[in-house]
């Protein structure tokens, strides 16, 4: 038997023996603030669906029809998205931070991550970078970085991409949730004409052609 319920309340919105994509679909009009994390929506017909403050983390929506769908503040964080039609849906803060939106029709990727601001900064800005012990990247450790050195690569540019080649760098908050043991977070000077690419649904990191590193955060201070 398959239950949505309320995400909030945990009040019964739907159950039958059908899979939870028929259920939904049969019910589309009823699903606001429905706990459906993790579930297999591949292909649904949820036009015009009302997922308003739906738990949607972590979803297969791959090729959904979410054409007109109200997901206003819906959760979909690392949601899967891909070819999905969101033409005319409502997703008015909605989080979709690390949601997969590659291929998707109808989709404004400046509501994706709040990354884009950087883009418009005069000057030069401030980001951070998560190493290992000995300074190497965590995942692409082919650069030992420095305190007072500059360091460029050729980097990736294709922001459907949330890896690839090049200088990552990372908000604050992305590189604390990330933290190991010993591991270090630099400070990192850029322009905005440095930045190679803000992957579409960015949970906090992007790319840069080349950065200076200026300083070592004081891991105590930030309670790690």
């Amino acid at each position: 038997m398959t239950q949505i319920k309320n995400r909030h309340t945990h009040k019964m919105i739907c159950e039958g023996d059908e899979s939870t994509k028929t259920l939904c679909e049969k019910n589309k009009s009823d699903l606001g603030h429905a706990d459906l994390r993790g579930a297999n929506l591949w292909g649904a017909n949820l036009r015009g669906a009302d997922l308003r403050s739906a738990n949607l983390w972590g979803a297969n929506l791959w090729g959904a029809n979410l054409w007109g769908a109200n997901l206003g503040h819906a959760n979909l964080r690392g949601a899967n998205l891909w070819g999905a039609d969101l033409r005319g849906a409502n997703l008015g803060d909605a989080d979709l931070r690390g949601a997969f939106l590659g291929g998707a029709k109808g989709i404004n990727k400046h509501l994706t991550t709040p990354l884009y601001i950087l883009q418009d900064q005069v000057g030069k800005i401030r980001a951070y970078k998560l190493t290992k012990e000995d300074g190497t990247g965590p995942y692409y450790p082919s650069i030992k970085y420095e305190v007072g050195k500059t360091y460029s690569e050729k980097s990736d540019c294709n922001e459907q991409k949330q890896c690839g080649k090049g200088i990552s760098l990372a908000t604050l908050d992305w590189c604390i949730k990330e933290f190991k043991p010993g591991y270090r977070i630099f400070i990192a000077e850029f322009t905005s004409k440095d930045i190679a690419c803000i992957p579409i649904g960015s949970d906090g990191k992007f790319r840069v052609k080349k950065c200076k590193i200026v300083a070592e955060k004081d891991l105590k201070e930030l309670g790690l």
